[in-house]
């Protein structure tokens, strides 16, 4: 008897599910930004003659893999309006 309910449950929670007219694809847009943010990383960190991930953050890194970090951050942060938007 509760094996029912809970298919009951699930085909009725379907339902209201499918009624709905827009669809969000926020989090995919998000996620496809991050990755292109992270693309660009790797690449200005290889352009600098290093490897994206191996670097560890301190006062002995170099100047240019400051720009890389700050980029990527800048990058990650302008991910957040692709996010937040509901894509149709």
């Amino acid at each position: 008897m509760m094996k029912n309910m809970t298919i009951v449950s699930l085909v009725f929670v379907l339902f209201v599910l499918s009624l709905s007219q827009e669809v969000h694809a926020g989090p995919l847009a998000y996620g496809i930004c991050q990755t292109g943010c992270n693309d660009l990383a790797v690449s200005c960190y290889a352009a600098a003659g290093f490897t994206f991930g191996t670097v560890t953050g301190g006062t002995g890194i170099p100047a240019v893999l400051v720009g890389c970090n700050a980029s990527l951050g800048t990058c990650m942060a302008a991910c957040v309006a692709a996010g937040a938007g509901p894509t149709p």
